[in-house]
């Protein structure tokens, strides 16, 4: 704290101690029980004397009138020193007799003889802090006059948070005054936040993306209330724009993210403490995402919006709503960062951390990330780098730190799996692969080709969708996890047990709190076996059928919406609504796998390090057993224990063996066409 606010704030005080000197003379003067050895009860004459007399800090001269007094507390002020009191009452637009209130409520929590004098003047000792009715009265108010408005609720000291008007039960007159801890501690010099409000607290990296010098323009203008939506899945996007724009025009705000907030703390609360630190500050208050207090009711927001400091700027991914403030918004948009932007906030991420040749946008083009999002992922990737020998950074590490961006609220409605199948341990057809070569390379280039090129223009879908359709065990499974893992991407399987569910309307809920959590993060969405989601609209006969219906029409209108990829497994492509067609990018049929294909697969599923014996003869097993490369897993499977069990190598008795139940399990026939020399194994098993 400056020397000029100690002098100041003293010199202020020092006021206040000369009128509860006077206070005191008048109240003995007209007192009749003056002298009852009672009175104040334990605060005695004497102490009260002594009280009165003491000297304050500073010491004033003696035989100053009031007038005089309040000149030596203003001359630092005068001067043209810049001190804490003044510069409150600036910002929470304060007149003198304000600040002569405020003054006197705050007077016990910086010098303790006020509490005694207080006590006295109320005769009654455990009332240590001034009353309304006192505070009127000390400024040389009458108690009727319209000069108590000021401590009423719609005051500049009440409203803005300065003053606490305690225990509304009594009459007014009564009620005590309590200056906030946090408005003390400004006074004299301490800076730091309430704790509500500091933990919500965030510093966002000034991200020059997007319209910049609009919102430096509606800051400039004094517009007192902004909101900004910013894309999904922000990623702190919105908040960088704004942090760019103060930065720019040299302007103070303070930042706060609703996500750090605990599930039990007021928002209320924590509105009117948000909007009195930014004053407090005399800086823009910036919260987001607006969606959090939406969740607990239009007056959440409301409060956000006439939170008091000079201008509130919203942040959020939705719409605005015009329930939310009476202001009418300055209504501005965050868009998507252009391919230049994003390489920027690479390279300005990144700092020189890889190799020079290094292109760090390049390798992630495949993740959405806002601003915030992309310094995380450079910092997260720099210590995996630091922790492997300290090696520049490469795309593993980027893009590893990119997927440590993703939020955790999906792993609760979905399984996520960290892919570790790559290219090599798919066998499908040439044609079916180079369709997922395809798709991967339409997840990973989508950013330039839709906003670089304008190729997005006319539709506001950015998202793809994909579906794999054939028999069970041909690899469509497997196929997402490469996609995914080729992408560096997680995996994420929808689980229908979170989504189905019996009662009306409840199923749609599920499906867009998915999707929701989704659009937070960068992964791949995997709805296996997604007949039983997006099964045909059928004609609707009864109430059944019109909900079951449009349960699918939700569905194909809000992946529409999705803007990440999606994948859809079904056996049976039949069942799908026709409606689907139309809304997906990339339809691949799975065929059974032919014999040489059926050879590699069984090559695959038994390695090198599966002990073998000389007897295995997988070109036989490749021509004779028509099967899926699921079943050909499981026959190996089946196999490898059989044989460990024996404590011996895998042998083809063990092959024939899983194959045999391979097919029960089917529910094929085990006939001699297919078991040739082995068939005999076979009927004696049975036998």
């Amino acid at each position: 704290m400056s020397d000029s606010s100690v002098a100041h704030l003293g010199g202020r005080l020092a006021v206040v101690h000369a009128r509860v000197r006077r206070l005191v003379d008048r109240h003995r003067a007209d007192d009749p029980d003056a002298d009852d050895r009672f009175r104040g009860l334990y605060i005695s004459e004497a102490e009260v004397d002594r009280l009165v007399a003491s000297p304050v800090r500073p010491a004033l001269p003696a035989g100053l009138e009031e007038d005089e007094v309040a000149w030596v507390a203003d001359v630092e002020s005068r001067a043209g020193a810049d001190v804490r009191l003044r510069r409150l009452a600036r910002a929470f637009e304060l007149d003198d007799v304000d600040v002569e209130l405020l003054l006197i409520a705050l007077a016990p929590d910086v010098d303790p003889r006020f509490e005694r004098l207080y006590a006295y003047l109320h005769d009654d000792v455990s009332r240590r802090r001034a009353s309304t009715g006192l505070a009127v009265e000390l400024c040389g108010a009458e108690l009727s006059s319209p000069e108590r408005r000021r401590l009423g609720p719609a005051s500049a000291l009440v409203k803005g948070g300065l003053v606490v008007v305690e225990e509304p039960e009594r009459p007014f007159l009564t009620r005590s005054l309590r200056v906030p801890d946090r408005v003390t501690a400004h006074l004299l010099g301490d800076d730091a936040p309430d704790p509500l409000v500091g933990g919500a607290l965030v510093t966002p990296v000034p991200a020059p993306y997007g319209d910049v010098a609009g919102m430096e323009r509606a800051l400039a203008s004094g517009v007192g209330l902004v909101y900004l939506q910013e894309p999904a899945g922000g990623g702190g996007g919105g908040m960088a724009l704004v942090a760019a724009a103060v930065t720019d025009a040299g302007r103070p705000a303070v930042f706060a993210d609703l996500g750090r907030l605990a599930a039990g703390d007021d928002l209320m609360l924590f509105a009117a403490d948000a909007g009195r630190e930014a004053r407090l500050r005399d800086a823009t208050l910036v919260v987001g995402p607006v969606e959090v207090a939406a969740g607990r009711g239009v007056e959440a927001v409301r409060a956000l919006a006439s939170a008091g400091a000079p201008t509130v700027v919203l942040v959020g991914v939705t719409g605005w709503d015009p329930q939310w403030s009476t202001t009418v918004p300055l209504l501005l948009e965050a868009g998507v960062p252009t391919e230049v932007e994003r390489r920027a906030m690479w390279r300005f991420a990144v700092n020189g951390s890889a190799d020079p040749g290094f292109d760090p946008a390049a390798a992630t083009e495949q993740f959405r990330l806002g601003p915030e999002q992309v310094v995380r992922a450079a910092t997260s990737a720099r210590l995996q780098a630091a922790a492997a020998g300290g090696r520049a950074i490469g795309a593993a590490e980027l893009r590893a730190g990119a997927r440590a961006q993703n939020a955790a609220g999906l792993e609760r409605l979905a399984r996520r799996v960290v892919p570790v199948a790559g290219w090599d341990d798919l066998v499908l057809p040439p044609h079916v692969a180079a369709q997922l070569h395809e798709l991967t390379s339409r997840v990973r280039h989508r950013e330039p080709v839709l906003r670089g090129w304008g190729m997005g223009s006319r539709s506001a879908a950015g998202g793809v969708k994909a579906l794999f359709a054939g028999d069970s065990g041909t690899g469509k499974t497997l196929s997402a996890e490469v996609v995914a893992g080729s992408l560096g991407l997680d995996l994420y399987v929808i689980d229908l047990s979170t989504v189905v569910d019996k009662y009306v309307g409840e199923t749609e809920k599920n499906l867009d709190r998915i999707f929701a959590e989704a659009d937070r993060v960068n992964g791949v969405l995997l709805f296996d076996e997604a007949d039983a989601l997006f099964g045909k609209r059928s004609e609707v006969k009864d109430a059944h059928d019109r909900y079951a219906n449009v349960e699918v029409a939700y569905l194909l209108q809000r992946m529409e919406r999705f803007e990440g990829l999606a994948v859809l497994t079904t056996n049976l492509r039949s069942n799908l609504d026709d409606a689907f067609a139309r809304r997906l990018d990339a339809i691949v049929d799975y065929p059974l796998p032919d014999e040489d294909d059926r050879l590699r697969l069984w090559t695959l599923h038994l390695p090198p390090s599966v002990p073998r014996s000389d007897d295995v003869d997988l070109a036989f097993l490749a021509g004779a057993f028509r099967v899926s490369g699921g079943n050909i897993r499981n026959i190996c499977l089946t196999a490898a224990y059989l044989a460990a069990d024996l404590s011996r190598p895998v042998a083809m008795v063990d092959l024939i063996r899983g194959t045999e139940r391979e097919y029960r399990k089917l529910g094929h026939l085990c006939g001699e066409g297919e078991f040739g020399p082995y068939f005999e194994l076979v009927a004696s098993a049975a036998r």
